[in-house]
């Protein structure tokens, strides 16, 4: 009877164990964050496009919850990337533009911290913060912004050079590591894509998907920016800006297209195709001898036709990794995140690129899916941020969110209809040189956005975004607005010292006077 008893006590003993073990990986879910380039939440199908390019990231929304006002802090590549990493505004991790700035790797990070909790990390792909990637366990890295064909890698081991397309080769090095990983751990795992960054080069076996149909130029494509100053003032128009051998591979000779890296790196088999699609469409155009407004519409369409055609490797690596977690039986116990570091200009205000608060850029695409916790076909209007992500994921998975990271989980969002989210979002973009976009820092609430510009140009801008989805109508200064643009600076003012931002705090005490421009 006690050889028995001892027998029972051992075998529940086990079966407790088994039962926290489960219980201990529930709180630990698998993590994979999928961060395209410059992708417009216009491109995607599950925000209404009707391209059919994203079909995976749809299934991605569909299976999980689709965010519809997802927004970043500073919309450019690297600062977004450091925002998602640390948690924190550019002015607190320190990388406020891609110029003049380098990330500090020592700072804290969501990476390291799960590193400490027993995660294995990995980064692959696109990293694009000047400095080595710290916290992760393995990484294997784009240089600066990578190439789309026959890509370089930065590793501890050294630089590599790797044969294909880079969409398909970072999602190939992204399996070999789970593979080859230590199956006893939770893994966390940052797939950093290229696409679809300028400028814009389809596989081969994509290029022309796009070429049957044409596209309606936006309402706002010729937008004359009256009272708008930054808008007047900046370089990233189609007409003016995109470039027609850069941009749109119309070169004059072989020696021109030679002199582009991103097409000399080719090999043959590569290089025939991609000479043979757009050779054809240049004879084309140069037999057309285009000008004014008609050629702005072609560099439109044929814009529209590269983008395109270049996010569908992008959408179909996306689902090879969701494939991937299916098969191996990982899907259930695995968080899938993908967003974009900002949102994109397709066309809207006669524009390319991103940089601005304006609804196109500041806005990016996001969806989640969690099983056991995200109910499937969720959709959330809360005001979230890719500040938020590195909290989430703590969140997720059972660790303290260090006391400097300045985004909240979404999680208790998600879990609970009572939950109240954010009255009015913060942005701050720095970088004055590129496409010269004026440096500014501005406050959204859900009907009305303030902005405060600043060096290129100095002025304020109010929107309706209710009345004024495009934002078209600068109010500021107008007649009967006056009461609105006090509460719009009020809360522009709680959220600069909320988040200790102490170059905009300097902006708005000029002569004493908080809001004098």
């Amino acid at each position: 009877m006690r050889k028995n008893t001892h027998l029972l006590c051992a075998f529940f003993s086990m079966f407790m164990s088994l039962l926290t073990f489960g219980q201990g990986t529930k709180k630990q879910p698998n993590i994979v964050i999928i961060i395209s380039d410059d992708h417009a939440y216009q491109a995607i199908g599950a925000y209404g496009a009707n391209y059919k390019a994203t079909p995976n990231i749809d299934r991605l929304a569909k299976e999980g919850v689709l965010f519809n006002n997802a927004y970043v802090t500073n919309s450019i590549c690297g600062p977004s990337r450091a925002v998602i990493l640390t948690g924190k505004y550019s002015h607190k991790n320190g990388f406020k533009d891609n110029t003049n700035f380098r990330f500090d790797g020592s700072q804290d990070s969501f990476a390291k911290q799960l590193q400490a909790s027993g995660y294995q990390t990995a980064w692959i792909g696109k990293w694009h913060l000047e400095t080595d990637p710290q916290g992760f366990n393995y990484w294997e890295i784009l240089p600066g912004q990578g190439q789309y064909y026959n890509p370089d890698f930065h590793t501890k081991a050294g630089d590599k050079k790797r044969e294909g397309y880079v969409s398909d080769v970072i999602e190939d090095v992204s399996e070999d590591w789970l593979n080859n990983r230590d199956k006893s751990k939770p893994f966390c795992l940052v797939i950093g894509h290229k696409a679809t960054h300028r400028v814009w080069i389809p596989d081969t076996q994509d290029m022309g998907k796009f070429d049957n149909g044409t596209f309606p130029l936006p309402s706002t494509f010729y937008d004359d920016y009256k009272n708008r100053e930054a808008a007047k003032v900046q370089d990233m128009s189609i007409e003016k800006t995109m470039r027609m051998g850069y941009d749109l591979k119309m070169f004059n000779s072989v020696e021109e297209a030679n002199r582009e890296a991103a097409i000399s790196r080719m090999n043959p088999e590569q290089r025939k195709k991609f000479d043979d699609y757009y050779g054809k469409i240049a004879t084309d155009f140069k037999a057309k001898n285009l000008t004014g407004k008609e050629l702005t519409e072609w560099k439109f369409q044929r814009y529209m036709k590269d983008y395109l055609s270049t996010s569908l490797s992008l959408d179909r690596n996306i689902g090879r990794t969701l494939d991937y977690l299916d098969k191996n039986n990982l899907a259930e116990n695995t968080i899938v995140i993908y967003l974009s570091d900002q949102g994109f200009y397709m066309g809207e205000h006669g524009w390319f690129d991103k940089r601005f608060i304006y609804e196109e850029s500041f806005r990016t695409p996001m969806v989640m899916r969690y099983p056991g916790v995200v109910k499937k076909g969720t959709k959330s209007n809360d005001l979230v941020m890719n500040l938020d992500i590195a909290p989430t994921l703590l969140d997720a998975a059972g660790v303290a969110k260090p006391k400097d990271e300045q985004g909240e989980s979404i999680l208790p969002l998600l879990k609970d209809k009572k939950a109240k989210g954010r009255d009015a979002i913060y942005y701050h973009y720095y970088e004055n040189g590129e496409h010269s976009v004026s440096p500014h820092f501005g406050v959204r609430t859900k009907r009305y956005k303030l902005v405060r510009f600043y060096e290129r140009v100095s002025s304020w801008e109010l929107y309706d975004l209710k009345n004024d989805t495009h934002e078209m109508n600068n109010l500021y200064g107008k007649k009967g607005y006056e009461k609105i643009t006090a509460d719009m600076k009020m809360e522009l003012n709680k959220l600069v010292h909320q988040y200790d931002d102490q170059d905009a705090k300097k902006l708005l005490s000029v002569n004493s006077n908080t809001f004098k421009n």
